[in-house]
C-alpha cells in the first residue's frame, strides 16, 4: 500500500470574469480567500475556503493562449479540474510514471499558493482533468 496521503483539495472551475462569478459565492456567504495570479498556467485564480478545509477555484484566463482560455471557448464556463492534495509529489508522479499514467507534466510545477503541482491527462483518469498539489510546506 502506499504511503502517500491525498485529500481533496478544490474544484477548479473556468469562468470569463471572476467579478461576476464570484457574487454567487458571495451569495452563499463565502467570503472570498486569496487571489494570484498564476504566470505559468496564464490565470488569475480566485479561491473560496469552505469550512472542511476544502476550496473553490474560480480561474479566468489573463491571455487567449492560456488552457483556460481554450477550455472556455470549447467548451464554455465549468468544471475544468478537480485537484487533490498529495503528501508527496514526486513518489506520486514517479508511481503514476511506472503505471503507464498518461501525464501532462512529468515533473512539478508551480501552482497557486506556491504548491508544486502536475495534472494528470483526462484520457487516463475517465475525461476529467487531475491536478495533483503538494502544500509549500515552509508555508503552512
Amino acid at each position: 500500500m502506499s504511503s502517500v496521503e491525498f485529500e481533496f483539495d478544490h474544484v477548479g472551475i473556468a469562468v470569463s470574469s471572476l467579478q461576476e462569478s464570484s457574487r454567487f459565492y458571495e451569495a452563499l456567504g463565502i467570503a472570498r480567500g486569496s487571489n494570484e495570479v498564476v504566470e505559468s498556467e496564464k490565470v488569475q485564480v480566485q479561491m473560496f475556503d469552505l469550512k472542511n478545509n476544502c476550496r473553490v477555484e474560480l480561474l479566468e484566463p489573463t491571455s487567449p493562449e492560456s488552457t483556460v482560455a481554450k477550455f472556455l471557448q470549447k467548451r464554455g464556463p465549468g468544471i475544468h479540474h478537480i485537484c487533490l492534495r498529495v503528501s508527496d509529489i514526486h513518489a506520486t508522479l514517479k508511481r503514476l510514471k511506472s503505471a503507464g499514467v498518461r501525464l501532462i507534466h512529468e515533473e512539478p510545477i508551480r501552482g497557486a499558493h506556491n504548491c508544486s503541482v502536475a495534472f494528470v491527462h483526462p484520457s487516463a483518469t475517465g475525461g476529467v482533468l487531475i491536478e495533483l498539489s503538494q502544500p509549500d510546506v515552509r508555508k503552512f
